[in-house]
């Protein structure tokens, strides 16, 4: 029994080592001379999704850059600053049916967001950021908005990450 147990753990940590050796960002590492960021509140600039998408996508993008970065939070001066507004919270049909109907419905989530690089002007943007998910058309938007936004968000903040940190 030990002897499978010490298998089963040698399985799992050779399994780990392969995922983590063949996962990796491409060029996205932070300048180690940023120290400092500042988030500021995410404005909605759209009609439609939930009261408090603001300060869900706000609290996300903070947290994000706490548990993967070494960037402080600070609002005084800091080296790296974002700034975003909500410009779209779009539901459309997607694949019609026979019936002139739709299979699908699209959730669509669209953010400008806006760097400043106080130490390297150079990489400041604009840039819109939009996600998507389907859902079928047997459900209505209330019945998965919380399934749907976190992973909106999050693929918009690893996106934005990925522009910041891996310069593509």
């Amino acid at each position: 029994m030990i002897w499978k147990n010490w298998i089963n753990l040698c399985l799992f940590l050779g399994v780990l080592i392969m995922l983590s050796s063949c996962y990796s960002f491409k060029g996205a590492s932070l300048d180690p001379n940023l120290k400092t960021i500042q988030i500021s509140n995410i404005r909605m600039e759209t009609a439609g999704g939930p009261a408090n998408l603001s300060l869900t996508i706000n609290e996300k993008l903070k947290e994000y850059f706490q548990r993967n970065t070494s960037l402080k939070i600070n609002n005084k001066n800091p080296d790296l600053q974002i700034e975003g507004s909500i410009i779209g919270y779009e539901l459309t049909p997607q694949a019609p049916t026979g019936d002139d109907k739709a299979g699908l419905n699209r959730l669509t989530l669209t953010i400008q967001f806006r760097l400043i690089n106080r130490l390297d002007e150079d990489k400041n943007f604009e840039q819109e950021f939009s996600f998507y998910q389907d859902f079928p058309q047997n459900q209505t938007l209330p019945q998965v908005e919380k399934e749907l936004i976190p992973k909106l968000v999050d693929q918009i903040i690893l996106d934005l990450f990925n522009k910041i940190a891996g310069d593509w």
